[in-house]
């Protein structure tokens, strides 16, 4: 055997215990530049991580912060991989459009327009099943009668089943900070993004569709929109919040991040 053949070899053996203690499916956050602008993107294996959306705590009163949710969690040993804003919010909190969390419905499915971002038809929702997640147009989703134990409705739709949302504009001059979530064709990935300075609707939806590879995905809040990304040294501070999406795992777990 070659000396070149026994130092691969040798190498092989010491990598091998290192890898098996790497965590299976961890989220993977990171930075994203597209057209001159940089963005903040979680994204999250399906079924392997435990993606939940949360509302309120035992008491009936909103998590409002990222912090208080994963003290919550350390209870139980457990702790916040990643989290953001998920879904638009009244002032006391309250859900805009339809919520399911744990399988519980807090708000029931809205499929008029109306004012607003949320209204802007057509609008959707985030839907997590037991296996994997879709992001589907609100009437579809209607019609698909699917089961989901967590979900979240807000608008609009960036993209849908690959093309833009009809009344994006490229030039358009309203740029804000902006987060949304995108699907991939089979389920299992889910890809959460935030931008890292302002952007109109047009951009965020070309990056979910030309970069990350989501033939559908949603818009979920504007310049409320929060992160909370340890592995990325992100832990971003502002007024209560209504719902949030996050990933839940065993504390002491390593997050995976990528420049």
């Amino acid at each position: 055997m070659s000396v070149r053949i026994r130092t691969a070899l040798a190498l092989l053996a010491l990598l091998l215990p290192m890898l098996g203690a790497l965590p299976a499916g961890a989220v993977e956050c990171g930075k994203r530049n597209f057209e001159g602008v940089r963005f903040s993107v979680c994204e999250v294996a399906l079924p392997e991580e435990d993606l939940r959306l949360f509302q309120t705590d035992a008491d009936g009163r909103p998590w409002g912060q990222f912090d208080r949710l994963d003290e919550a969690l350390a209870e139980d040993d457990k702790r916040l991989a990643f989290a953001m804003n998920g879904g638009m919010y009244h002032t006391n909190r309250a859900p805009v459009g339809h919520l399911v969390v744990d399988g519980d419905e807090r708000m029931r499915l809205i499929t008029n327009p109306g004012p607003g971002n949320f209204g802007m038809l057509p609008n959707g929702v985030f839907c997590l099943g037991d296996a994997r997640a879709w992001v589907m147009e609100t009437l579809r989703f209607e019609k698909a009668a699917l089961e989901c134990r967590q979900a979240s409705q807000s608008g609009p739709m960036l993209v849908i089943e690959g093309k833009l949302h009809p009344k994006f504009n490229r030039d358009s001059s309203s740029r804000l900070i902006r987060n949304g979530v995108g699907v991939s064709p089979d389920g299992r990935r889910a890809v959460f993004v935030m931008s890292d300075s302002s952007v109109n609707f047009h951009q965020f939806a070309r990056l979910f569709r030309d970069e990350l590879g989501t033939p559908n995905a949603l818009y979920i809040d504007g310049n409320v929109s929060r992160l909370y990304a340890p592995s990325m040294g992100r832990y971003d501070l502002g007024p209560e919040m209504g719902p949030i999406v996050g990933v839940v795992e065993q504390a002491g777990q390593e997050t995976a991040a990528s420049d």
